[in-house]
């Protein structure tokens, strides 16, 4: 079996805010988007900073599929864009997730990096800002909850005048994040953001878990 890339050889000494969209709608989506948070913040060379609420949402393709359990995570990074797009696909692999080009089908889980500091990447493998977020209430939605108030997403808007012009309709706000799975890491998490140092701070708004 070949080994996971380690994300921490691919970090810069400057830590910037990333925003990463969470999305499921098979085998008990909130559990998987739940551990996907707790996964996020032990990647190495990165902080969790904020939790979204939970949101069920229609599914966005095909109708004859379960409908959604959505959130976004704001985290403190210190790897580089491409590291942690692949260290989030290591995560989906880990909870199932099959890429097989099937287009907005059901999944176990989706991340998606939505934004990373100020950048506008455009690469064959990715696409930052996430190229459909502004006209996706799914991902808009549960931004706001964990976004400061005015942010910009860049060559687009900003976030409030972007959420004005979606239609909420099939967005339901369920209830905060389960964030039990990160308390251990208040105690037990050794990576910081140099790999090694303070603990990851796990908050759903702007209740901090530690």
């Amino acid at each position: 079996m070949t080994a996971e890339p380690h994300p921490v050889a691919h970090a810069h000494p400057v830590e910037e805010t990333a925003y990463i969209g969470l999305g499921a709608n098979l085998d008990d989506p909130r559990r998987h988007v739940e551990t996907a948070v707790a996964e996020l913040a032990r990647l190495p060379s990165t902080r969790l900073a904020a939790t979204s609420a939970l949101y069920r949402t229609a599914p966005l393709g095909p109708a004859d599929q379960p409908d959604y359990i959505n959130a976004v995570a704001r985290i403190e990074t210190r790897l580089t864009p491409q590291a942690l797009l692949a260290a989030m696909q290591a995560i989906e692999r880990r909870h199932g997730r099959v890429r097989n080009g099937t287009r907005w089908g059901p999944r176990t889980l989706d991340l998606d990096l939505l934004t990373f500091g100020d950048r506008q990447i455009c690469s064959s493998g990715l696409t930052v800002p996430h190229p459909e977020m502004h006209r996706r209430a799914f991902v808009l939605v549960p931004l706001a909850d964990v976004a400061p108030r005015g942010l910009s997403v860049p060559g687009r808007d900003q976030l409030a005048a972007l959420l004005a012009k979606v239609p909420r309709d099939g967005v339901a706000r369920l209830a905060s994040m389960d964030l039990r799975p990160l308390a251990d890491l208040c105690a037990t998490n050794e990576h910081g953001p140099a790999g090694g140092g303070p603990a990851a701070q796990g908050m759903t708004g702007t209740d901090p878990l530690c």
